[in-house]
């Protein structure tokens, strides 16, 4: 069986939907509120940690492992109940509001027990409106555009990621003790957010609408084996895939200070932005899972990296080809579910698929926190690495047929 993507029957360079545009604008602006914080939260509890017993690792552990699983359960709910009323927009919507009302709330922090509840409040809008999305990206394009429309939704919402430190590096350059007043002013591009959805998103796509009479059952009943074995690699991978911060706590232990640190993640988010605009062209000729697979090998070398880093120009070049990782698996990663579901509620598959990815990401952000304070970054990284290589063994069990994304 191949792994390509079959053609669709619609001309293979028409323009993507309005649809699709619209969310990666959407995107875009929603990572520029979001990222102008995401870079500095470590340097942030660190100040706050002065004096206790806490450590870091195991502090940024818990919030973010909370916050991400939050979000995964919600995931997976919302996809779900986005079937069944056959409507996406409401729970778009609804997502982007309650993130862009809880997000600013961070200028006004005074513990990391209010740094956890403001990260799982955003995290909350996270889980409620992405799973809808990624469906109606998906029901709003042809199989052969699937790949290029989620590598540009995403690598618009890496250009807002990049945009984001950038703004704030400048802000924090002009006006270098308003740290707060710059977390509280991301509400301004989060409304904006809003705005555009509220007037310019449309229902679109043909879907599969569950009977109201139907209720939500925690089962995979309706999903073929080689579905079920790709949610096993991705949440194998999971489990040794921490979070982002971790590195830069590592960036920050080596020396970079909070401008490099913004500096550094916007330059990250600029390769991970143009890469998932090529990769995601690239999906129907290389296909799904070689990909995939190419970008967990390159992560588990990264990681590896990481492992041996003790220079700053070591992060700042690991990074980049961190970057490279994204590229590769963010928009086949997301096609590949389509190819694997077909005729099965589309809501339902990416909130299995985000469900698989997020409810890992509290044991993976705990045990790399553990690994790192007990052992040490060697130890921490390595095990990274070796769960990644794990789980692309298990991504060689997956069939794609050429014909599995016809709708």
């Amino acid at each position: 069986m191949s792994d390509a993507d079959s053609i669709d029957r619609d001309k293979p360079h028409q323009s993507l939907p309005p649809n699709v545009k619209l969310l990666g604008v959407t995107s875009l602006l929603n990572d520029i509120a979001s990222e102008m914080i995401y870079p500095l939260l470590p340097n942030l509890l660190r100040s706050m940690l002065v004096g206790s017993a806490m450590q870091l690792g195991l502090v940024v552990g818990v919030i973010e492992g909370a916050a991400d699983a939050t979000a995964s359960l919600l995931k997976l709910f919302a996809g779900h109940w986005s079937d069944r009323v056959g409507r996406r927009k409401t729970w778009i919507v609804s997502g982007y509001w309650f993130a862009t009302l809880t997000r600013p709330l961070l200028g006004l922090v005074t513990g990391p027990w209010q740094v956890l509840a403001c990260r799982v409040g955003d995290r909350f809008g996270k889980g409620i409106r992405t799973s809808a999305r990624d469906a109606l990206i998906a029901e709003s394009t042809g199989p052969a555009l699937r790949g290029w429309a989620f590598g540009f939704h995403r690598g618009m919402d890496h250009l807002g990621a990049a945009i984001g430190p950038l703004v704030a590096m400048l802000f924090l350059w002009l006006w270098p003790d308003q740290l707060r007043t710059m977390f509280l002013l991301t509400i301004v591009p989060g409304l904006a957010v809003i705005a555009l959805l509220i007037f310019g998103l449309k229902e679109s796509g043909p879907r599969v609408v569950q009977p109201p009479s139907e209720h939500f059952v925690l089962s995979l009943a309706p999903f073929n084996g080689n579905f079920r074995v790709y949610l096993l690699s991705l949440a194998v991978f999971t489990l040794g895939n921490s979070s982002d911060l971790f590195l830069l706590a590592q960036a920050g232990a080596l020396g970079a200070s909070n401008a490099m640190l913004a500096l550094l993640w916007f330059a990250f988010h600029v390769v991970k932005s143009a890469g998932n605009m090529l990769a995601g062209r690239a999906v129907p000729k290389l296909g799904t899972r070689p990909m995939i697979f190419a970008g967990w090998i390159v992560y588990a070398a990264v990681y590896i990296g990481f492992a041996m880093a003790n220079q700053l120009w070591h992060v700042w070049a690991l990074f980049m080809v961190y970057a490279v990782f994204y590229a590769l698996t963010e928009p086949s990663e997301k096609t590949l579910v389509a190819q694997l579901t077909a005729g099965v509620g589309k809501g339902l598959a990416y909130g299995w698929y985000n469900f698989a990815i997020g409810i890992m990401t509290l044991p993976a952000s705990l045990l790399f926190g553990l690994l790192y304070d007990r052992y040490g970054a060697v130890a921490a990284f390595g095990t990274g690495a070796g769960l990644a290589m794990l789980a692309a063994v298990l991504l060689m069990l997956v069939k794609v047929s050429p014909a599995s994304d016809e709708d």
